[in-house]
């Protein structure tokens, strides 16, 4: 054998024996992940839309004559009832004005008097004497209209209700047409909530409401709940009581008017929410938030085959509610997937199944979120 080839021989037996003691690869060794069975619950989600807060009889209330705040009798807050005194204003120059119009009245009725005996004796026309009793009647005119602006010069509650803001105080000029009212009184026994769903939503809404017209499937909606701005559910649910059914061309949407009874006085007219619209799920397959992952727009869960291997199918979502997973397809009810842990698994990973009850694994879900 040559000096080279004997080289190489050499070489390549070096290899072989290097490669006869590399270990083998290991199989993954099989960890214990715990296992669940897949049930039918009931479950109610919510569709959440933004609302805002009205009291049921919302009454501006505006000067009716001009003229300078002389009282402000009332604070912004208050309760007040039908009648009650809200302003005053200066009525000078209107008194000043019903005393010249008093004695126009009393100038017109002496005429009117010293014609009367002298119609009946025919000394004058009867047309004399109407002319000025027709006098007469303007003059007492003039004075009711003096009067009555007199009157309109203290403002009262046209409702009752609680006084909104006050913009105008003592000093200040106003008149009919000022644009911004001198306050507002609302009703808020009972208050208005209004809400807009999109046209989908609408159209949805409409299609799982029992009921063959409108004016049915607006009397079987279900009762709402009412998420305040601090986050918490007011405590009073609210029943929707109308519907626009015209959809706003601006705006692509259709706006729901519900009634809530306000008790304690906690919603104010202009307060902020949103509105919970309830939706349930009757006997539909649930899995907890722990058993799926998520990749490329897909939702995924590792259903256990044959005991021991995780397989990753795919599934569909209907909803989410409470750390829940609302099943659509890719999964049947007694089912076994794997409940937490799914980070660490790969397709067609072997594990040791541990089967655990389906709450303890949901319920856990339930404090985390909490």
């Amino acid at each position: 054998m040559k000096r080279s080839h004997y080289f190489y021989f050499v070489i390549g037996l070096l290899v072989l024996q290097a490669c006869k003691q590399q270990p083998q690869q290991q199989a993954p060794v099989a960890l214990p992940y715990p296992v669940i069975s897949i049930p039918t619950k009931t479950v109610i989600a919510h569709n959440i839309y933004p609302a805002s807060v009205e009291g049921t009889n919302n009454s501006s209330v505006r000067a009716k004559v001009p003229g300078y705040i002389t009282q402000v009798q009332v604070d912004e807050g208050q309760k007040v009832r039908k009648g009650q005194v809200l302003f005053k204003l200066e009525t000078q120059s209107l008194s000043q004005d019903a005393e010249a119009a008093k004695a126009n009245i009393n100038a017109a009725q002496v005429e009117v008097d010293k014609l009367i005996p002298l119609v009946e004796k025919n000394i004058i026309s009867s047309v004399q004497l109407e002319t000025a009793k027709a006098k007469l009647a303007q003059a007492k005119s003039g004075y009711s209209s003096i009067a009555a602006n007199i009157g309109y010069a203290t403002i009262k509650s046209p409702i009752d209700g609680y006084v909104g803001s006050i913009p105008f105080r003592e000093g200040a000029l106003v008149s009919p047409s000022d644009p911004q009212p001198l306050t507002t009184v609302s009703t808020t026994e009972d208050v208005y909530v209004f809400f807009a769903l999109n046209e989908k939503d609408y159209l949805n809404f409409l299609k799982t409401t029992k009921g063959t017209t409108r004016d049915e499937k607006v009397k079987n909606f279900p009762e709402v709940e009412l998420e305040l701005a601090t986050g918490t559910i007011y405590d009073q649910k609210g029943k929707i009581e109308t519907v626009t059914g015209q959809i706003n061309k601006t705006t692509g949407t259709v706006t729901f008017r519900a009634k809530f009874p306000n008790p304690n006085g906690l919603l104010a007219n202009g307060s902020s929410g949103a509105i919970r619209i309830p939706k349930t799920y009757e006997n539909t397959l649930v899995v907890p938030e722990s058993a799926t992952y998520e990749q490329q727009g897909i939702v995924y869960a590792y259903k256990v085959q044959g005991d021991t291997l995780a397989i990753s199918i795919p599934i569909g979502v209907l909803d989410r509610v409470d750390g829940l997973v609302v099943l659509d397809s890719g999964l049947k009810k007694g089912d076994h997937i794997v409940g937490s842990g799914v980070g660490k698994l790969r397709n067609n990973t072997p594990i040791v199944p541990q089967m655990v009850e389906f709450d303890s694994i949901a319920n856990g879900l339930k404090t985390v979120f909490k």
